[in-house]
Protein backbone atom coordinates (compact mmCIF):
# COMPACT_ATOMS: atom_id res chain seq x y z
CA UNK A 1 0.00 0.00 0.00
CA UNK A 2 1.82 3.43 -1.13
CA UNK A 3 1.61 6.39 1.29
CA UNK A 4 -1.41 7.92 -0.48
CA UNK A 5 -3.11 4.95 0.01
CA UNK A 6 -2.53 4.64 3.72
CA UNK A 7 -3.45 7.99 4.24
CA UNK A 8 -6.49 7.76 2.44
CA UNK A 9 -7.60 4.54 4.39
CA UNK A 10 -6.75 6.23 8.08
CA UNK A 11 -8.93 9.56 6.54
CA UNK A 12 -11.61 6.77 5.59
CA UNK A 13 -11.06 5.12 9.19
CA UNK A 14 -11.17 8.30 11.13
CA UNK A 15 -14.74 9.55 8.99
CA UNK A 16 -16.43 6.15 9.56
CA UNK A 17 -15.02 6.79 14.01
CA UNK A 18 -16.73 10.19 13.80
CA UNK A 19 -19.79 9.49 11.70
CA UNK A 20 -20.30 6.42 14.48
CA UNK A 21 -19.81 8.69 17.19
CA UNK A 22 -22.15 11.15 15.81
CA UNK A 23 -24.98 8.48 15.33
CA UNK A 24 -24.36 6.89 18.69
CA UNK A 25 -24.70 10.56 20.86
CA UNK A 26 -27.58 11.76 18.58
CA UNK A 27 -29.42 8.45 19.03
CA UNK A 28 -29.16 8.78 22.90
CA UNK A 29 -30.19 12.76 22.51
CA UNK A 30 -33.11 11.72 19.86
CA UNK A 31 -34.54 9.02 23.09
CA UNK A 32 -34.16 11.43 25.62
CA UNK A 33 -36.49 13.74 23.62
CA UNK A 34 -38.66 11.35 22.72
CA UNK A 35 -39.24 10.18 26.60
CA UNK A 36 -39.35 13.62 27.69
CA UNK A 37 -41.53 14.78 24.92
CA UNK A 38 -43.89 11.86 25.41
CA UNK A 39 -44.24 12.75 29.28
CA UNK A 40 -44.85 16.23 28.61
CA UNK A 41 -47.93 15.46 26.44
CA UNK A 42 -49.24 13.22 28.88
CA UNK A 43 -48.82 15.12 32.15
CA UNK A 44 -48.92 18.37 31.17
CA UNK A 45 -52.50 18.71 30.94
CA UNK A 46 -53.03 17.19 34.17
CA UNK A 47 -50.97 20.04 36.13
CA UNK A 48 -52.88 23.22 37.31
CA UNK A 49 -53.54 24.70 40.89
CA UNK A 50 -55.67 21.71 42.55
CA UNK A 51 -53.41 19.03 41.70
CA UNK A 52 -50.50 21.25 43.59
CA UNK A 53 -52.57 22.29 46.19
CA UNK A 54 -54.92 19.40 47.21
CA UNK A 55 -54.06 16.12 48.81
CA UNK A 56 -55.68 13.07 46.70
CA UNK A 57 -59.30 12.10 46.82
CA UNK A 58 -61.11 8.82 47.77
CA UNK A 59 -61.15 5.96 44.69
CA UNK A 60 -64.00 7.23 42.30
CA UNK A 61 -64.19 10.78 43.19
CA UNK A 62 -62.34 12.95 40.15
CA UNK A 63 -60.10 15.34 41.18
CA UNK A 64 -57.80 16.08 43.95
CA UNK A 65 -53.64 16.44 43.89
CA UNK A 66 -50.56 15.34 45.26
CA UNK A 67 -49.89 18.36 47.05
CA UNK A 68 -49.00 16.06 50.19
CA UNK A 69 -46.74 13.95 48.12
CA UNK A 70 -44.89 16.80 47.10
CA UNK A 71 -44.39 18.36 50.54
CA UNK A 72 -43.42 14.45 51.93
CA UNK A 73 -40.66 14.55 48.76
CA UNK A 74 -39.52 17.65 50.57
CA UNK A 75 -39.03 16.12 53.89
CA UNK A 76 -38.03 12.91 53.83
CA UNK A 77 -34.95 14.19 51.00
CA UNK A 78 -34.55 16.98 53.43
CA UNK A 79 -34.02 15.16 56.28
CA UNK A 80 -31.54 12.83 54.39
CA UNK A 81 -29.71 15.42 53.19
CA UNK A 82 -28.93 16.99 56.60
CA UNK A 83 -28.06 13.84 57.86
CA UNK A 84 -25.56 12.76 54.68
CA UNK A 85 -24.49 16.19 54.36
CA UNK A 86 -21.70 16.15 57.25
CA UNK A 87 -20.56 12.42 57.12
CA UNK A 88 -20.26 12.94 53.55
CA UNK A 89 -18.31 16.18 53.40
CA UNK A 90 -15.73 15.01 56.80
CA UNK A 91 -15.60 11.67 55.19
CA UNK A 92 -13.76 13.56 51.89
CA UNK A 93 -12.05 15.54 53.77
CA UNK A 94 -10.25 12.85 55.82
CA UNK A 95 -9.34 10.93 52.92
CA UNK A 96 -8.64 13.93 50.60
CA UNK A 97 -5.97 15.12 53.34
CA UNK A 98 -5.25 12.16 55.06
CA UNK A 99 -6.10 9.12 52.98
CA UNK A 100 -2.91 7.20 52.74
CA UNK A 101 -3.03 3.62 54.15
CA UNK A 102 -5.12 0.48 54.52
CA UNK A 103 -7.91 2.19 56.23
CA UNK A 104 -8.75 4.95 53.38
CA UNK A 105 -8.45 2.37 50.83
CA UNK A 106 -11.00 0.13 52.75
CA UNK A 107 -13.38 3.39 53.01
CA UNK A 108 -12.79 4.01 49.75
CA UNK A 109 -13.30 1.00 48.16
CA UNK A 110 -16.30 0.52 50.63
CA UNK A 111 -17.59 3.92 49.47
CA UNK A 112 -17.44 2.57 45.71
CA UNK A 113 -19.09 -0.88 46.40
CA UNK A 114 -22.06 1.04 48.14
CA UNK A 115 -22.35 3.35 45.01
CA UNK A 116 -23.36 0.29 43.09
CA UNK A 117 -25.97 -1.71 45.84
CA UNK A 118 -29.29 -1.89 44.22
CA UNK A 119 -31.51 0.91 45.79
CA UNK A 120 -34.19 -1.76 46.30
CA UNK A 121 -31.39 -3.29 49.01
CA UNK A 122 -30.39 -0.32 50.57
CA UNK A 123 -34.52 -0.49 51.23
CA UNK A 124 -34.36 -3.48 52.96
CA UNK A 125 -31.57 -2.95 54.98
CA UNK A 126 -33.46 0.35 56.36
CA UNK A 127 -36.31 -1.42 56.74
CA UNK A 128 -34.65 -4.38 58.74
CA UNK A 129 -32.54 -1.57 60.73
CA UNK A 130 -35.26 0.77 61.57
CA UNK A 131 -38.77 0.23 60.03
CA UNK A 132 -38.56 -3.61 62.39
CA UNK A 133 -37.51 -2.05 65.53
CA UNK A 134 -39.87 1.19 65.26
CA UNK A 135 -42.71 -1.79 64.34
CA UNK A 136 -44.23 0.48 61.89
CA UNK A 137 -43.32 2.75 58.47
CA UNK A 138 -41.73 6.38 58.61
CA UNK A 139 -40.43 9.20 56.71
CA UNK A 140 -37.09 8.87 58.81
CA UNK A 141 -36.52 5.36 57.74
CA UNK A 142 -36.85 6.79 54.06
CA UNK A 143 -34.68 9.48 54.80
CA UNK A 144 -31.90 7.08 56.24
CA UNK A 145 -32.21 4.95 52.85
CA UNK A 146 -32.06 7.94 50.97
CA UNK A 147 -28.75 9.37 52.93
CA UNK A 148 -26.88 5.66 52.42
CA UNK A 149 -27.33 6.38 48.95
CA UNK A 150 -26.50 10.18 48.91
CA UNK A 151 -22.94 9.46 50.95
CA UNK A 152 -21.01 7.67 48.15
CA UNK A 153 -21.35 10.66 46.01
CA UNK A 154 -20.96 13.18 48.23
CA UNK A 155 -17.80 11.42 49.61
CA UNK A 156 -16.37 10.96 46.25
CA UNK A 157 -17.39 14.47 45.28
CA UNK A 158 -15.68 15.87 48.34
CA UNK A 159 -12.72 14.36 47.80
CA UNK A 160 -12.09 15.10 44.08
CA UNK A 161 -12.70 18.75 44.87
CA UNK A 162 -10.24 18.90 48.02
CA UNK A 163 -7.78 17.33 45.85
CA UNK A 164 -7.85 19.93 43.10
CA UNK A 165 -7.54 22.69 45.37
CA UNK A 166 -3.69 23.65 45.27
CA UNK A 167 -1.63 21.90 48.15
CA UNK A 168 -0.39 25.84 49.03
CA UNK A 169 -3.39 26.91 49.98
CA UNK A 170 -3.61 24.52 52.94
CA UNK A 171 0.35 25.08 53.44
CA UNK A 172 0.03 28.57 53.57
CA UNK A 173 -2.32 28.52 56.11
CA UNK A 174 -0.30 26.31 58.46
CA UNK A 175 2.97 28.61 57.69
CA UNK A 176 1.08 31.76 58.83
CA UNK A 177 0.19 30.17 62.41
CA UNK A 178 -3.03 28.64 61.41
CA UNK A 179 -4.43 25.67 63.13
CA UNK A 180 -5.12 22.61 61.51
CA UNK A 181 -9.08 23.12 61.54
CA UNK A 182 -8.51 26.42 60.99
CA UNK A 183 -6.51 26.20 57.80
CA UNK A 184 -9.17 23.25 56.14
CA UNK A 185 -12.04 25.01 57.09
CA UNK A 186 -10.97 28.31 56.15
CA UNK A 187 -8.63 27.83 53.73
CA UNK A 188 -9.21 24.99 51.74
CA UNK A 189 -13.17 24.54 52.13
CA UNK A 190 -13.72 27.75 50.40
CA UNK A 191 -11.64 27.14 47.23
CA UNK A 192 -13.53 23.75 47.01
CA UNK A 193 -17.20 25.00 48.00
CA UNK A 194 -18.33 25.24 44.35
CA UNK A 195 -17.42 21.15 43.96
CA UNK A 196 -18.40 20.24 46.95
CA UNK A 197 -21.96 21.81 46.41
CA UNK A 198 -22.53 20.45 43.00
CA UNK A 199 -21.72 16.78 44.15
CA UNK A 200 -24.43 17.28 46.85
CA UNK A 201 -27.06 18.71 44.14
CA UNK A 202 -26.25 15.78 41.84
CA UNK A 203 -26.69 13.15 45.22
CA UNK A 204 -29.90 15.31 45.92
CA UNK A 205 -30.93 14.69 42.00
CA UNK A 206 -29.50 10.53 42.58
CA UNK A 207 -32.45 10.01 45.16
CA UNK A 208 -35.06 12.28 44.30
CA UNK A 209 -36.91 9.84 41.93
CA UNK A 210 -36.53 7.08 43.52
CA UNK A 211 -38.83 4.49 44.58
CA UNK A 212 -38.09 0.76 45.33
CA UNK A 213 -36.82 2.23 49.31
CA UNK A 214 -39.60 3.73 49.72
CA UNK A 215 -42.12 0.52 49.61
CA UNK A 216 -40.00 -0.65 52.73
CA UNK A 217 -40.03 2.33 54.57
CA UNK A 218 -42.42 5.45 53.91
CA UNK A 219 -45.00 3.05 52.58
CA UNK A 220 -47.15 6.32 51.77
CA UNK A 221 -50.45 8.00 52.78
CA UNK A 222 -53.38 9.76 51.34
CA UNK A 223 -53.71 11.68 54.23
CA UNK A 224 -51.28 15.33 54.99
CA UNK A 225 -48.88 13.86 57.27
CA UNK A 226 -45.53 15.71 58.31
CA UNK A 227 -44.64 13.78 61.39
CA UNK A 228 -41.59 12.30 59.90
CA UNK A 229 -42.08 9.46 62.43
CA UNK A 230 -45.48 8.37 60.72
CA UNK A 231 -45.83 6.66 57.86
CA UNK A 232 -45.76 9.41 54.50
CA UNK A 233 -46.40 10.92 51.11
CA UNK A 234 -43.55 10.59 48.51
CA UNK A 235 -44.48 12.01 45.07
CA UNK A 236 -42.47 8.79 43.31
CA UNK A 237 -44.29 6.92 45.47
CA UNK A 238 -47.52 8.42 44.48
CA UNK A 239 -46.75 7.76 40.56
CA UNK A 240 -45.83 4.52 41.12
CA UNK A 241 -49.66 3.92 43.05
CA UNK A 242 -51.42 5.88 40.42
CA UNK A 243 -49.63 4.24 37.74
CA UNK A 244 -50.66 0.55 38.71
CA UNK A 245 -54.11 1.66 39.56
CA UNK A 246 -57.19 0.78 36.60
CA UNK A 247 -58.76 4.36 36.72
CA UNK A 248 -57.85 6.80 34.01
CA UNK A 249 -57.72 9.97 36.09
CA UNK A 250 -54.82 8.09 38.56
CA UNK A 251 -52.93 7.47 34.96
CA UNK A 252 -53.44 11.14 34.07
CA UNK A 253 -51.96 12.08 37.58
CA UNK A 254 -48.90 9.73 37.03
CA UNK A 255 -47.93 11.47 34.51
CA UNK A 256 -48.09 14.35 35.53
CA UNK A 257 -46.54 13.84 38.82
CA UNK A 258 -44.12 12.17 36.69
CA UNK A 259 -43.41 15.27 34.36
CA UNK A 260 -43.06 16.89 37.84
CA UNK A 261 -39.69 14.77 39.16
CA UNK A 262 -38.48 15.11 35.78
CA UNK A 263 -38.57 19.50 35.99
CA UNK A 264 -37.11 18.75 39.74
CA UNK A 265 -34.02 16.42 38.30
CA UNK A 266 -33.30 18.33 35.59
CA UNK A 267 -33.21 21.77 37.36
CA UNK A 268 -30.85 20.10 40.02
CA UNK A 269 -28.61 18.60 37.34
CA UNK A 270 -28.59 22.07 35.51
CA UNK A 271 -27.72 24.20 38.69
CA UNK A 272 -25.05 21.60 38.98
CA UNK A 273 -23.67 22.17 35.56
CA UNK A 274 -24.27 26.33 36.24
CA UNK A 275 -22.21 26.05 39.53
CA UNK A 276 -19.28 24.01 37.78
CA UNK A 277 -19.13 26.87 34.54
CA UNK A 278 -18.93 29.44 37.07
CA UNK A 279 -16.23 27.65 38.98
CA UNK A 280 -13.92 26.43 35.38
CA UNK A 281 -14.42 30.60 34.25
CA UNK A 282 -13.17 31.47 37.71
Amino acid sequence: MSGRDHTRWRRLRAAAGIFGTALCAGTAAALLLIILGYVVQQGATAIDLPFLTQIPRPVGIEGGGVANGIVGSLIIVGIATLGAIPIGILTGIYLALYGRGRFPDVVRFMSDVLSGIPSIAIGLFAYTVLVQPMAHFSAVSASFAFMVMMLPIIVRATETAILSVPGTIYESALALGSSNYAAIVHGVLPAARPAIVTGLLLAVARVTGETAPLLFTAFGSQFWVLNPLRPMAELSLQIFTYALSPYESWHQQAWAGALLLIVAVFALNLLARLILTRRARV
